[in-house]
Formats: C-alpha cells, sequence, structure tokens
C-alpha cells in the first residue's frame, strides 16, 4: 500500500535540517519534514527559576515554548497574545518539548543556568509537535557543545540525542503520520507516549506493531540528527 503521493506506509516525509538559522541563539534549526517546517532555537541564561532557589534544587534547569506563526496555516491563526492567554494545545505541547529534553539533558551538569527551547511554526502540514522535538534536540545538542567550546562546562551536558514520530493504523495496517505520538531516545529508550482510539480500540498486537513503527522512524530520524552533527564535526557527549 502506498499513500497518494506515493510514499510507502511505514516511510517517513522527506526530513532536512538547516543549522544556524537564528544567528543570535546558542544552537539553532530550521526543522522541515514534509511541508512541516519549525525553527527551534535555543537560548541560555545563567540563573535558575526562582522555585529552584526557593526548594533548594542545585543544577539547571530546561524549558520550552512553542507557537504557531499566524500565517503557518491556511487561515490566519491568531496570536495566543491576541487572546490573552496560550491555547491549551499550545501549552500541552511546549510542556511536551520540555519533557522530552529534559530526558536527555543533565540538569547537574548544566550548571545554575537556564536552557530555554523556543519553537515556531512555520508551515503547518501536521506533526508539528514531533518536528518541534527532532529539531529541538538537535538544536540543543548544538547549544551543549558551544557551550563546553567555550569552556564553560568539562563536557556537553547533553547525555544522548531524542526524536519522534506518530503513528496509527489504518484499515488494520500500522502507519507513519498519524495521531500516536512517539517520543524516543537513540538507544531505544521511549520518553513518552500519547494515544488514543478515537471511538474504537485498538488491541495490544497493534500497540506493539505501532511501537516498533514509531521506534523504526525514529532511529532513521537520529540518524539523520547524527549525519548533520557529524558534518560540522560537533559529537555530543
Amino acid at each position: 500500500m502506498q499513500r497518494l503521493e506515493g510514499r510507502a506506509l511505514d516511510q517517513l516525509r522527506p526530513v532536512t535540517f538547516e543549522l544556524g538559522i537564528a544567528p543570535h541563539a546558542s544552537g539553532s534549526v530550521l526543522v522541515a519534514m514534509g511541508n512541516t517546517r519549525v525553527i527551534c532555537g535555543v537560548m541560555i541564561e545563567e540563573g535558575v527559576p526562582r522555585w529552584m532557589k526557593e526548594q533548594g534544587v542545585t543544577g539547571g534547569w530546561l524549558t520550552a515554548e512553542y507557537s504557531m506563526l499566524p500565517y503557518s496555516t491556511q487561515t490566519r491563526k491568531a496570536r495566543d497574545i491576541s487572546k490573552g492567554r496560550l491555547d491549551g494545545r499550545s501549552t500541552e505541547i511546549q510542556r511536551l518539548i520540555g519533557r522530552s529534553l529534559r530526558a536527555v539533558v543533565d540538569l547537574e551538569k548544566l550548571g545554575p543556568r537556564t536552557m530555554w527551547i523556543d519553537c515556531d511554526v512555520l508551515q503547518a502540514d501536521g506533526g508539528t509537535r514531533t518536528a518541534a522535538i527532532t529539531g529541538a534536540s538537535l538544536a540543543v545538542a548544538v547549544a551543549c557543545r558551544k557551550l563546553a567550546d567555550e569552556k564553560k562546562l568539562a563536557m556537553p551536558p547533553i547525555r544522548k540525542l531524542v526524536a519522534a514520530v506518530s503513528a496509527g493504523v489504518l484499515d488494520g495496517t500500522p502507519v507513519l503520520d498519524l495521531d500516536f505520538n512517539l517520543v524516543a531516545t537513540e538507544d531505544g529508550e521511549f520518553v513518552e507516549l500519547q494515544g488514543s482510539g478515537e471511538e474504537t480500540t485498538f488491541a495490544s498486537d497493534q500497540l506493539n506493531d505501532m511501537l516498533a513503527l514509531g521506534k523504526k522512524g525514529i532511529a532513521e530520524l537520529i540518524a539523520a540528527q547524527r549525519a548533520v552533527l557529524a558534518r560540522l564535526m560537533v559529537q555530543p557527549a
């Protein structure tokens, strides 16, 4: 079986990474997954949130913000600031991005610093959260290496790369790019799974099929990340 554009059901959309898209950021990536495009930028501030100081929490902190630019969709999407609040979807996605990257960054090694990850969707054609996580992982790897190169840290605090895809079941067949989101590290460990039956149910063997398909897709994304880092002679610890 193939999709309308000729892509196999277990095939990723074409993926590209363009580094250095935001010169003032410590690390930045324009990630394209098919027609979805997201800019992921990382900035590092000296100091940690007040709550860490008050609670005596050591190390650093990593947090994320996510937004869809007004022209990222076919009909204009109003900015959250015009509504006076962040919409629920954006809140949920930026928390997911933060959790995904905190799973692979050693916050103790980061030291008393805050790492901000900003993910801005330029063009939305499905899978913006998975693209954001995958791009942010690469941007964080570059930012962490920069900290080490500037002698602010002995070693980059990123332990491994992370990436994300979605999967699902269509007419009994596991398929990439549906609505079951998977986040996993380069050694195959899952960070988070998000999915539901949506007015139906799915069997355990179908779940296993989706997990296997998702891990395959994530392995391909991480190989693409590694290829970019190798070309730049930037290797996360």
